[in-house]
């Protein structure tokens, strides 16, 4: 069986038309005819029927056909594998993200490593904490910036980045949303806003809230920073999260405070597999990433 079969075959299915499969491969009516009755011989299967000028799919030919796709895809993987590593200035990078990271930090990054190397795609995957760490095991995604990184996590290699403090969003309306920083047992008889149960995000402020030595009242959730941050500006609750996900220009009717106790932080940096060799152009990215936030916390130290 020829890879050259498989390409006929797949480009008479889904035109149902040999002359047009042709005109589309630029060969020739019969080299095509040729090459699909010797892939039939070589299964013992008869892969289409005609109707008048046209073809189609016999059932066991409708069954073949996604087999064959699938073939012609790894080798075109294969293929843009070999082409990254003869020039990983033109490769693509998988990145996975959490929606906390999103507004600030991934288009800061990705705009930096751009403006050095312009060439290289980005393939951006927004998801949860764990499905995020998932992805990366199962090779969907090359890479994942992520708070916190996980420990002792079998398959996965992180690195930290930095760290970053949370803080408080309370309505505008509420009595402490004036102070210039709050103890956050100040918030124990509020009704909390938070991300439902099983995010990372959630859990940080379960945790937070026993360290200040109340369990905090649920009393609505959302599953995105936009719906979390809207419902504390119509005064449902309060919640806590990183300062990265609290722009100033974006609160209109919600207040960041700061908290001076306890300290509630989580670190935030980058995982892949320690099990697979990065490509040449995600191992170039993972290079200036580190770099690139030990050189911002080098300026930050010095201002």
């Amino acid at each position: 069986m020829e890879l050259r079969q498989l390409q006929y075959f797949v480009e008479v299915a889904r035109r149902e038309h040999v002359s047009e499969a042709a005109d589309a491969l630029h060969v020739a009516q019969s080299a095509i005819s040729r090459q699909i009755a010797n892939l039939e011989a070589e299964l013992g299967i008869q892969l289409f029927e005609r109707e008048g000028r046209n073809v189609k799919l016999t059932p066991i030919g409708r069954h073949f056909l996604p087999h064959a796709e699938a073939v012609l895809k790894a080798v075109e993987d294969a293929k843009q594998q070999i082409e990254e590593y003869l020039d990983p200035e033109r490769g693509t990078i998988k990145i996975g993200f959490p929606t906390s990271l999103a507004s600030h930090m991934m288009p800061m990054v990705i705009s930096a490593f751009k403006a050095e190397h312009p060439n290289v795609s980005f393939h951006l995957r927004q998801g949860s904490y764990y499905y995020l760490i998932e992805a990366v095991k199962k090779r969907e995604i090359d890479l994942a910036f992520l708070g916190p990184i996980p420990v002792r996590e079998i398959g996965i290699k992180g690195e930290i980045l930095f760290s970053e403090p949370f803080a408080a969003l309370l309505p505008n309306s509420h009595p402490l949303a004036r102070r210039d920083r709050i103890v956050l047992n100040e918030l124990r008889h509020d009704p909390f806003v938070t991300f439902p149960k099983g995010y990372i995000l959630h859990q940080i402020v379960i945790d937070a809230c026993h360290q200040a030595g109340f369990s905090p009242n649920i009393s609505s959730e959302g599953e995105d920073l936009d719906a979390i941050k809207g419902l504390v500006s119509a005064g449902i609750g309060v919640t806590l999260l990183p300062e990265s996900a609290l722009s100033e220009s974006l609160l209109r009717y919600a207040a960041k405070v700061p908290i001076e106790m306890p300290q509630v932080k989580r670190n935030v940096g980058i995982i892949i597999s320690d099990h697979h060799e990065l490509a040449p152009s995600v191992k170039v990215f993972y290079r200036f990433v580190k770099d690139f936030f030990a050189e911002l916390e080098r300026y930050q130290l010095r201002g």
